[in-house]
């Protein structure tokens, strides 16, 4: 029996008056101080009162030591009555607060004479219908979920994704908590024993008289007219084993749980109610299911075939029971002319599982990206089989091991096969060895002359006069079917219903195939007609949902051991240095850290800026390495208004990189806007193709994007980098000496087997970017944080400053728990921000942030540093002071190793700056310069004004912060 809440027992003791508890099971009391005093009902008490009752704290105490009962009042109902301790609540507290006569200066007038506590009404009609009485159970079993006793049951589907009240109140989910019984007539009463052995016969109850689904969840089946057949339990204790949770009534297994699903013409069919509760919970309402893997019933299938079900898409467990299921579930759909695809799951998961894990939107992609199933897919000879006892009941069926799929099952096949599929969708050539004949790509069209075809299973069509159609109101075609040697052939236009119709009668009466059947068929086939028409290869994937890589189970396992890497991002940061990337360690991070922000609804933007051959486009290349290809656009130039030409969904979630800024300077109004709104709009003027005339013609392009350039001009438009983050190569000798030694490492046999090793990390760190998806990011801490904002463009760094806590966390999303809140019926999930997250930005903010608030270029920064240093070097060697010591342009070329040309400009710019003042020598031939600012000032880190993570803390704990 569930658990009673400590609250709820507290609140019938405190509020049931005790004394006039007492008096009503006809024991007189008299008051003596503080307390009430009577003769104790529990042993023979017939002289001295021995019971001490005492209102004030809810007790009783009997004084004779052959007795000494004591308790409260729950205590007192369950001895006096001969009642269980539930028993006892449940009547207190279905009869609320014990009345009693009003007292009068303290004092009651006098004992009450009868029981004010009712007996517990029974919630169901002794006479009643089996079908009626069903209904009744059901009722009060929802009753009980709705009553605070069933908590435990609500933060059970909670875990489980399912605490939606909508979705309980729909379905009339309920909870057994064993206090039917209580409710119910005596046994040794004739209305008792006849209700109880109505319920044993509909397997509500055992023979044992106890409630046979005690402890779980409930969710009744229906038949289509609406009358509950059965009801599903699932035990809600943990501690129970796998095997032992899943119970029906002991009567045969009836119904088709949401029938309304079947006025679809696309359903979902899972094995398992919860895996069906959980598609409807996140809006995919066609869905069913069946009794496990072993239990496709005849009763659902009929219900499937009357209702003419086009498409049925198979959500069953990635185990080798699941596989077996879905086979025989495909064969025998197959065979009244129904399409099948295989809903592909994690192996080892389930739907629920993957929709916890993933969330809702991985499961609708999911769906939309199920696999088509041919005849040949599902052919039952090809799962593998082991030898299993007789199955017996639901409950017999163990659920398969989480170990990977076996080589030969469908599962597995789909797995090994997907990756190679979306390569070829790129236009890749991969090979594949001894394909598996089991496996079928969706329907598509082939290409043999002037002719196309396409084939259905054993019906093949053949299609002429396809390129003839020249304007898009019009698909006119010869179309030609052939199945098993009977023939039908007749043109057509396809936009025509009646010709469509035509087709299919005269179709049907030469193949014998289902009218039904046929008219699926030239549905099929106009899509992918329309698709030929427009140029677009039919396996060709243009959108982001269908250009995902599936992920084998070792790959996913271990994406996911990276991702919950105790130190995430040093692991990020030691994954570069064994790609082969040397030093650049902040500036990897932020870059990395930017392009990951491509999730979040304001992404981060950033300019890798350097001088020429200094390395800046390795530095992108080195990080855009480690995300997927297909989350990339990189381009070297654009055109100015070529951004809002793109597809609407080509940039969402995704980089887009600009190998030079300059390539992109017509574009950067476009740029900016699509950083700043997160979406482009145009308007423009074009052909009508059916009237000719010109007309106004809107595109759109969606973000939110990350945009990463690289520049060599100082010179940077003030607009554009208000919205980036500015990253500058190291261009010191000590790091071109590690380039160089990694030049040469690369050459040796060692380095060779490196580079090898390689290519596994970034395949690693591909897969898991590919397991990233976009959250919302919630931060408790974000009132206490600071940033300084002594100029009006901190307005915009302060956001990237948020937005970079805001991706240090979304990285950390498999490592920590959602926070789930309901916006009007809307579940809404957050990810919480750590106070290491905040901790992790406050590291890398005040360099790749305090270079924006710098009125230097950070090269022309470094040249003023070094120029600094030769003066503090000079004057100390000459024991000068340091505004006698000049400098020539030679100078410095000689000690940075900078070119004339690079030397000049950014010395014009702290010229113009008024950092050094130009002396010129005779005739102009020499150029000395001086210092104006102090030499000994060191070259301190930006201060904007952060607030110590250690302060965060003990606001956190409540602690005052030390001054």
């Amino acid at each position: 029996m569930p658990r009673l809440a400590d609250t709820e027992i507290d609140r019938i003791k405190s509020g049931t008056d005790l004394v006039a508890l007492i008096q009503s099971r006809g024991v007189a009391l008299k008051p003596q101080g503080a307390n009430w005093t009577g003769l104790c009902p529990f042993h023979d008490d017939k002289e001295t009162p021995n019971l001490v009752v005492t209102p004030g704290k809810g007790l009783f105490r009997c004084m004779a030591a052959c007795c000494g009962k004591t308790g409260n009042a729950i205590q007192f109902v369950q001895w006096h009555d001969g009642v269980s301790f539930r028993h006892a609540f449940e009547l207190l507290a279905e009869g609320g607060r014990v009345a009693f006569t009003a007292p009068h200066n303290g004092q009651r007038s006098g004992p009450l004479q009868c029981a004010t506590i009712p007996r517990l009404e029974c919630p169901l009609e002794s006479k009643a219908e089996d079908a009626a009485l069903l209904e009744q159970v059901a009722d009060y079993y929802h009753c009980r979920l709705a009553a605070a006793e069933g908590k435990a049951c609500m933060d059970y589907l909670a875990s489980r994704g399912l605490g939606d009240t909508a979705l309980v109140a729909g379905f009339k989910l309920g909870f057994a908590d064993r206090t039917l019984g209580l409710r119910l007539p005596q046994k040794n009463r004739k209305a008792g024993a006849e209700l109880r052995g109505q319920l044993e016969a509909l397997g509500v109850y055992r023979k044992t008289g106890r409630e046979h689904l005690n402890g779980c969840l409930i969710v009744p089946v229906r038949d289509v007219a609406g009358g509950i057949q059965q009801l599903y339990g699932r035990r809600i204790d943990k501690t129970v084993p796998k095997e032992n949770r899943h119970l029906y009534l002991a009567r045969p297994l009836a119904g088709v749980f949401n029938a309304e699903a079947l006025t679809f013409r696309e359903i979902i069919l899972t094995e398992s109610l919860l895996d069906a509760l959980t598609f409807y919970r996140h809006g995919m309402e066609a869905v069913t299911c069946t009794y496990g893997t072993a239990n496709f019933s005849d009763e659902l299938f009929e219900a499937i075939r009357t209702a003419k079900i086009e498409s049925v898409k198979l959500a069953f467990d990635a185990d080798e029971a699941g596989e077996k299921a879905t086979a025989k579930a495909a064969d025998r759909l197959q065979k009244i002319g129904i399409e099948c695809h295989r809903i592909k799951l994690p192996w080892g998961s389930d739907a629920n599982s993957y929709a916890l894990d993933q969330g809702g939107e991985a499961l609708r992609r999911a769906v939309k990206q199920a696999d088509w199933l041919g005849p040949e897919t599902v052919s039952i000879s090809t799962i593998p089989t082991a030898p299993q006892k007789p199955e017996a009941s639901f409950k017999d069926i163990k659920p398969a091991p989480s170990a990977p799929a076996p080589s030969s099952s469908l599962a597995a096949i789909l797995a090994a096969n997907a990756p190679a599929t979306a390569e070829v969708a790129k236009g890749k050539n991969v090979s594949i060895e001894n394909p598996s004949p089991a496996i079928h790509s969706a329907p598509a069209l082939e290409s043999t002359g002037d002719f196309h075809e396409l084939t259905l299973g054993p019906r093949h069509y053949r299609i002429g006069g396809l390129g003839k159609n020249t304007a898009p109101e019009v698909l006119k075609i010869t179309l030609r079917l052939s199945h098993q040697g009977l023939m039908h052939v007749d043109s057509l236009d396809l936009y025509r219903d009646s010709e469509r119709r035509r087709f299919i009668e005269r179709a049907a009466e030469e193949t014998l195939l289902e009218k039904d059947l046929l008219k699926r068929d030239l549905g099929k086939l106009l899509l992918l007609l329309e698709q030929a028409q427009q140029d677009r290869s039919i396996t060709q994937l243009d959108d982001a949902d269908s250009a995902s890589v599936t992920l084998s189970p070792e790959e996913h396992a271990e994406a996911m051991a990276f991702l919950r890497s105790p130190d995430l991002l040093a692991s990020i940061t030691e994954r570069y240095d064994r790609a082969g990337i040397v030093g650049e360690q902040t500036n990897l991070l932020a870059a990395y850290l930017a392009c990951a922000s491509r999730k979040l609804a304001k992404p981060l933007a950033i300019i890798i800026q350097s001088t020429s051959a200094a390395g800046k486009s390795t530095l992108m290349d080195a990080v855009l390495s480690f995300f997927p290809g297909e989350d990339q656009v990189k381009y070297s130039a654009m055109t100015g208004q070529s951004l809002y030409y793109l597809g609407e969904s080509n940039l969402k979630h995704k980089i887009l990189a600009i190998v030079e800024e300059e390539g992109a300077e017509k574009a950067s109004y476009a740029l900016k806007l699509l950083q700043s709104e997160g979406e482009l709009t145009i308007a423009s003027t074009g052909k009508n193709p059916h009237s000719g005339r010109m007309e106004t013609q809107e595109y759109h392009v969606e973000g939110p994007v990350a945009i990463v350039f690289t520049t060599t001009s100082i010179d940077i438009d003030e607009e554009l980098m208000n919205r980036c983050l500015v990253l500058t190569v190291d261009e010191s000798t000590a790091q071109t000496e590690r380039i160089h030694q990694l030049q040469r490492e690369a050459r040796t046999v060692e380095g060779i087997l490196a580079a090898e090793a390689r290519r596994d990390i970034l395949r690693v760190m591909q897969n898991a970017q590919r397991l990233i998806v976009p959250m919302k990011i919630a931060n408790p801490f974000a009132r206490h944080l600071t940033f300084t904002s002594g100029r009006t463009r901190t307005r915009r760094d302060h956001e990237k400053y948020l937005t970079l806590i805001d991706t240090i966390a979304l990285l950390h999303q498999h490592q920590r728990e959602t926070i789930t809140h309901q916006v009007n019926g809307r579940e809404i999930q957050m990810l919480p921000v750590t106070l290491d997250d905040i901790a992790a930005a406050n590291r890398i903010a005040p360099e790749v942030l305090g270079r924006s608030l710098d009125e230097l270029p950070p090269q022309t920064r470094r040249l003023l540093e070094h120029i600094k240093s030769h003066v503090r070097d000079t004057a100390h060697a000459a024991c000068l002071e340091p505004k006698h010591c000049h400098f020539s342009r030679r100078q410095l070329r000689e000690k940075t190793g900078w070119s004339e040309t690079q030397t000049r400009l950014h010395l014009e710019r702290l010229e113009s700056m008024e950092y050094i003042h130009r002396r010129s020598g005779k005739q102009g031939s020499l150029c000395n310069y001086q210092l104006l600012t102090d030499p000994s000032e060191p070259p301190g880190t930006w201060q904007v004004g952060l607030i110590e993570v250690e302060k965060l803390r003990l606001k956190q704990s409540g602690k005052p912060a030390e001054t």
